[in-house]
């Protein structure tokens, strides 16, 4: 069963969420309703949620702001929002799933199946403990504070307007308030490649190379990163020398 935790300033709103959710009641459900990002924000971590329906336009901290304050979170992401201008910020995030409101149920649904493939996977990986730790970590300030990380867990960094956001292995993110050319001087490891505009991937977590205009990496977690036609000898080179 998938717990979830639903965050939006709009009480009539999270209900009616909370209640179409309620018709997936073998699948998911909801630990929490908060109407308050703060609140929020301080009682997410001992929850321990599978995924946050996130509202994005709130008064205070939208939902960007309110994730880059968490600094870092295991959970996964599902936005809602009555707006539709925040797609791609949702998707450079590496949400599950963007839903506009009214929520859809059959949309509801397959965001729940996409979570449920997403929770899966990270299950079935191997616990990171037997790992040999990396001698190399990176130093990455939040407003929470610093945290540092091995290079080596790093899957991929993506933009978000002036923030980087870094996926690290089981998934977990960090969002941190510099560009991505900031870290691209710092990542200058052999795995690592900028790869379009908007990310750096660590070639070593890329499963498969799909042919196009500049291709795209397809990765273990079923993300996907197009390449620009610009970098693409350049990503062959690296990845198949």
């Amino acid at each position: 069963m998938l717990k979830a935790v639903i965050l939006d300033d709009e009480s009539r709103g999270s209900k009616l969420l909370s209640r179409k959710l309620g018709r997936f009641e073998d699948e998911i459900v909801v630990a929490a309703i908060f109407n308050d990002p703060l609140e929020a924000a301080a009682a997410i971590s001992a929850l321990k949620p599978d995924v946050l329906f996130l509202d994005v336009e709130m008064p205070g901290l939208n939902g960007f702001q309110f994730l880059e304050k968490l600094g870092s979170f295991d959970f996964e992401v599902i936005f809602t929002t009555a707006y539709d201008s925040y797609t791609l910020e949702a998707l450079r995030l590496s949400a599950v799933d963007y839903l506009m409101k009214p929520v859809d149920e059959d949309e509801l649904q397959t965001a729940i199946s996409r979570l449920k493939r997403r929770v899966a996977e990270k299950s079935t990986r191997q616990d990171p403990s037997t790992q040999p730790a990396p001698a190399r970590r990176l130093a990455l300030p939040t407003a929470e504070g610093v945290y540092l990380v091995s290079r080596a867990s790093i899957v991929r960094v993506e933009a978000m307007s002036n923030y980087s956001t870094f996926i690290l292995e089981e998934r977990k993110k960090i969002i941190v308030s510099k560009t991505l050319k900031e870290f691209e001087a710092v990542l200058q490891d052999p795995d690592f490649l900028r790869v379009n505009r908007s990310v750096i991937v660590n070639l070593r977590f890329v499963i498969k190379y799909r042919k196009g205009d500049g291709g795209t990496l397809e990765f273990a977690d079923g993300a996907e990163v197009e390449v620009s036609p610009l970098r693409k000898d350049a990503v062959l080179e690296r990845l198949f020398s």
